[in-house]
Formats: C-alpha cells, sequence, structure tokens
C-alpha cells in the first residue's frame, strides 16, 4: 500500500475537497451527482484515499438510488462496518479497512447472491479500467 497521510493537513494536500469532505469527515455527496453513479467501465473500484482494492465492476448494479451500488466487496477484510446512528437513522456505516476513509453505508436490500447493497459515494473511488486487449 501507499504511505498513509495521518493528520488532516496531510489529507488535504492529498485529496480535492470534495474527497475530503467525504473520505475525511464522512459527507455525502448529492445523489445522481458522482462521476460513477451510472459508469459502466469494467474494472476495480479503488479507495481515492489509499488505493486499496475495495469493489469489482463486476458486482456494480443499477440499484436506482443514485450512488454506484454493488453487492460484494472483493474482499471482506477491505471493508470495516459501525453503526451510524446520523440523521435520526440507523444504519451500517461503511469505511476502507485500510486508511479508514468513509464510503457509504451497506443496506440489506440488494440482489442476489448477497442481497446487500454496498452504497459507496463516487468521491471516495477510483476506477482502475481493466485494459483492452
Amino acid at each position: 500500500m501507499t504511505d498513509m497521510p495521518k493528520t488532516d493537513a496531510e489529507w488535504r494536500v492529498k485529496l480535492d475537497p470534495e474527497q475530503f469532505r467525504v473520505l475525511r469527515q464522512g459527507d455525502t455527496e448529492r445523489a445522481f451527482t458522482g462521476k460513477y453513479w451510472d459508469t459502466k467501465t469494467k474494472g476495480t473500484y479503488r479507495c481515492a484515499g489509499c488505493g486499496a482494492e475495495l469493489f469489482s465492476s463486476d458486482t456494480k448494479f443499477e440499484s436506482g438510488s443514485g450512488w454506484p451500488s454493488f453487492y460484494e466487496p472483493t474482499d471482506p477484510d477491505t471493508i470495516d462496518e459501525e453503526e451510524d446512528r446520523s440523521f435520526g437513522m440507523v444504519r451500517t456505516e461503511i469505511k476502507c479497512s485500510n486508511c479508514g476513509g468513509h464510503l457509504g453505508h451497506v443496506f440489506e436490500d440488494g440482489p442476489d447472491p448477497t442481497g446487500l447493497r454496498y452504497c459507496v459515494n463516487s468521491a471516495s473511488l477510483e476506477l482502475d479500467p481493466e485494459s483492452e486487449g
């Protein structure tokens, strides 16, 4: 993995303002505005903070939510889950287990085979497209 910035100042240098708000402050981008919500490009989705591999395009699906949605991570150990009681709701927040960056939330209304919907902010992700050839 990469050398991990630790201070807010170091994160602000590495990330653009929206990525910082989402990954480091737990913010959420508006639905249907992120760069990956309707992307069909094949490849690997990595954490925008540290580059850790999180999701494959093979598990991405159209949820209608306005955020990129996946039914499972590439490896369950790459995602940490925490209870989130903000906004008067009880949800399960998902974070990158490598750098602790806020990714989004996981819900139990996804498709088979897992029944899960990992609802992720585009600002938390970087797509590493499959090479053609």
